[in-house]
């Protein structure tokens, strides 16, 4: 970006000293050599195609560079998607192993006991598939989020 703005300033100065030298030969237009003159206007014209072609190179700058926004903010947004579906599956893991817990606790109180409760039994086997469930899906979670990282790192690498 500085360089742009360095381009521009060199054609605001440059345009100021044109404008400046017409100013002066303003008056003695009658009295300069008509081979300066054209001269002059030779340079005037130089100066002005110059400072169009900046300008052009800027424009391209410019739309370059927010292009290359755009494509950084689509790869956020991707990968803040891809965070939230990681945080609720981790979220949905967290919750599965907290039953989980719980009904072996439970189903450990009744062994103690000496009382078999079947519907203990039922709900611990319960929360460890939910649990392997979860987990599972955590895994899957991660991997895409690993995969899509590295498949912009692939892009950006390609872009280079």
């Amino acid at each position: 970006m500085s360089q742009v703005e360095e381009l521009e300033s060199r054609i605001t100065s440059a345009l100021d000293r044109i404008a400046k030298g017409v100013d002066a030969l303003g008056g003695s237009v009658e009295a300069a050599d008509p081979e300066e003159l054209e001269k002059v206007k030779a340079e005037l014209e130089d100066e002005k195609l110059a400072s169009a072609q900046l300008e052009e190179r800027i424009k391209a700058l410019h739309e370059k560079e927010e292009a290359r926004m755009a494509d950084l903010k689509a790869q956020v947004d991707t990968q803040a998607e891809t965070l939230s579906q990681l945080d609720d599956t981790l979220q949905r893991l967290r919750s599965a192993n907290d039953q989980l817990r719980s009904a072996n606790a439970a189903l450990r109180e009744a062994n103690e006991q000496g009382v078999g409760e079947p519907h203990l039994i039922n709900k611990a086997m319960l929360a460890e598939l939910e649990a392997l469930r979860a987990a599972r899906a955590a895994d899957v979670a991660e991997s895409e989020a690993v995969l899509s990282a590295l498949d912009d790192l692939l892009k950006a690498g390609e872009d280079a």
